[in-house]
């Protein structure tokens, strides 16, 4: 199987392993990939971390695949879906992120990075292009300088770019990221749920986000949370 999933204490683990193309993905493992995310929100986890076996994150696409778009418009669903799951996640990054591999990045919420770990967005290089989705998250989370950089010149960043120009959040490995995620888990997941409708949403009115704010002003979760602070005691939270 080239993704593993693992769920303890309420946190997923997806692991890519294609180790023979540094996890580079193909269409059956980007389908599987899919399909993980979505048991791990069904089976009621409250955090997911992406990462990749044997040193590497994800080196990319596996270009032998790519003869037309099909598989590029399969991926920007894929990618869609992982970046709107209602949970917090968590891409765990060593080795090669490259092309598809910074595409995954971009799609979790926080990013853990590991010394030596190298990013890149080639698609110049190839005659390539990725989906304007790409190019705005990865603006975003990288700074528009240094994603023009790699996207136009196909620039190789490093761990020490990754962490001043704030694309990472912490610096470490897996277990560093299982801590985050841990850390996440016993918070109020709707808050969470509409914060990242937030964050997510264009500037100006947007009703999606309007009615996660109302909901979470109306919850049972809110009140919870006011009596433990008042009884001086961590809340526990249902998600309602």
């Amino acid at each position: 199987m080239p993704i593993l999933s693992e769920t303890t204490d309420a946190v997923t683990t997806l692991t890519i392993d294609r180790t023979h193309r540094r996890n580079a993905l193909d269409l059956t493992t980007l389908e599987e990939l899919d399909a993980a995310v979505t048991a791990a929100v069904e089976s009621g986890s409250r955090a997911l971390v992406l990462t990749g076996a044997d040193g590497h994150f994800c080196a990319g696409a596996d270009l032998t695949e790519l003869e037309d778009v099909t598989f590029t418009e399969r991926l920007a669903e894929v990618l869609e879906h992982l970046a709107g799951v209602p949970i917090t996640s968590i891409a765990a990054i060593s080795g090669s992120c490259m092309g598809l591999g910074m595409q995954l990045a971009v799609a979790c919420d926080v990013r853990v990075v590991e010394d030596g770990a190298r990013f890149a967005i080639p698609v110049a290089k190839l005659g390539l292009m990725v989906n304007k989705w790409t190019l705005e998250r990865a603006a975003r989370f990288w700074g528009e300088g240094a994603a023009r950089h790699m996207v136009l010149t196909a620039a190789v960043l490093d761990h020490e770019d990754a962490w001043r120009l704030g694309f990472t959040q912490r610096r470490g490995g897996l277990d560093v990221a299982l801590d985050l995620a841990r850390a996440a888990v016993p918070l109020a997941p709707l808050t969470q749920q509409g914060s990242k409708v937030g964050m997510d949403s264009p500037t100006g009115p947007d009703a999606a986000y309007e009615e996660a704010f109302a909901r979470a002003w109306a919850s049972c979760d809110l009140a919870e949370g006011q009596r433990a602070f008042t009884q001086r005691r961590s809340p526990v939270f249902q998600g309602r």
